[in-house]
């Protein structure tokens, strides 16, 4: 496991300049709506969901593997998402390009992934 440093206020001013949107953020409603979206095209596309998270500002998606590319998956959520929100009136940049992903390779990681999951939701409502 990597190492953490401590607060480094260059490192945050420095990737505040690269933004070029404001940054969004959403609120108890937004998260609910963005959950609700992602878990329905997980149903449509027969993926199963182990665990999500919706923060303020990203997600946390534990799910099964499918035949389908990450990136493409990842697309088809953030979609689904999008589509949702601007049907309920948000406006602005949703998504950044891009996002983080992880693999399990055992069960136990896969556990610990859910976990990690399950306590973002916790601390996010």
């Amino acid at each position: 496991m990597g190492k953490f440093s401590g607060k480094n206020d260059a490192l945050l001013k420095s990737n505040l300049k690269r933004l070029k949107n404001p940054a969004t953020r959403f609120d108890t409603e937004h998260r609910a709506i963005v959950r609700r979206a992602i878990l329905n095209k997980a149903q449509e596309i027969r993926q199963q969901i182990c665990a999500i998270s919706v923060c303020s500002s990203h997600v946390h998606i534990v799910a099964e593997r499918t035949n389908e590319s990450i990136e493409k998956v990842v697309s088809y959520y953030k979609n689904a998402a999008r589509i949702a929100l601007r049907g309920r009136g948000f406006v602005g940049r949703v998504w950044t390009k891009g996002f983080d992903k992880r693999f399990c390779f055992d069960r136990e990681e896969l556990k610990s992934k859910i976990r990690y999951v399950k306590d973002q939701r916790n601390k996010n409502g």
